[in-house]
């Protein structure tokens, strides 16, 4: 585990799916911490720990991931219940197990026809 690692970091920029992989970055508070969690180009999971409901709400909409966890850990999302997968460079934004997803094996096609 890592501790107080500076944002911007290579550590805090980049998915890494190896140990060491828990690391901490200290925030001034909640917009800080939103602030932090944003300023990447990934963006699979996240976690918010709070009884506020208004943060809550809050993460729900600002906290740019593809799952968000609210009190609870941010790995294990249940096969068949939560569809998976993420934003930006950490996915195609569409969830492995969501309805969308099976359009990704597919090729669309646009075809216009000019009727006289």
């Amino acid at each position: 585990m890592f501790a107080d690692i500076p944002p911007k970091s290579k550590l805090e920029q980049e998915e890494i799916f190896r140990p060491p992989c828990w690391w901490s970055i200290k925030a001034r508070g909640f917009d800080h911490a939103l602030e932090i969690a944003n300023d990447t180009e990934f963006g699979l999971t996240g976690a918010v720990y709070t009884r506020s409901r208004d943060k809550i709400e809050r993460a729900i909409r600002e906290f740019q991931v593809g799952n968000l966890y609210i009190n609870r850990k941010c790995t294990g999302a249940m096969v068949g219940a939560h569809p998976f997968g993420g934003f930006n460079m950490s996915g195609t934004d569409s969830k492995s197990g969501g309805p969308d997803y099976l359009y990704l094996f597919t090729q669309a096609k646009s075809v216009a026809e000019k009727i006289s």
